[in-house]
């Protein structure tokens, strides 16, 4: 039996799209009987129509796609799209090296430990990409007589 019109009018009072409205498969014979816009109401107030819920998108995948590859895994040759520094630019590995060790300069020079000179030939090694990292940059002052042993 064609129940579009009453489906329509439900839709209608219910605000929602012609296929979100449900219909009692129970009642079937009561909804044909309803022609009018309160007779739909009656049958909304008496459960006999109804709205169904918005179907979302479920971020189940998602959510273990990003937990393995937290643990490193789905990160193969495969996986990747873009060249290797499009997908880590240079410019943030740089940033990555050269703060902490102009950070370490700074409160060597701070503490009293190396003079301006000191600091401004070592900043200008460290600009000019030298030590790979800050221990690097550490290793080579206490080789150089300009640190003690024991590190700073």
């Amino acid at each position: 039996m064609d129940l579009s019109l009453q489906r329509r009018m439900a839709a209608d009072i219910l605000k929602c799209g012609f296929n979100r409205v449900w219909m009692d498969p129970d009642r079937i014979d009561d909804i044909a009987e309803a022609v009018t816009r309160s007779d739909v109401k009656i049958l909304i107030k008496m459960g006999a129509i109804g709205k169904l819920q918005v179907k979302g998108i479920s971020t189940g995948r998602a959510k273990h796609n990003r937990a393995q590859r937290q643990k490193g895994r789905q990160r193969g040759p495969g996986s990747r799209r873009g060249r290797k520094y499009a997908r880590a630019p240079k410019k943030r590995a740089w940033i990555k090296t050269i703060r902490p060790i102009r950070r370490e300069l700074k409160k060597l020079r701070a503490d009293g430990v190396i003079d301006a000179k000191t600091y401004r030939l070592y900043y200008r090694f460290a600009k000019g990409g030298l030590y790979r990292n800050r221990k690097h940059m550490i290793a080579q002052m206490t080789s150089q007589g300009v640190l003690k042993k024991g590190g700073e």
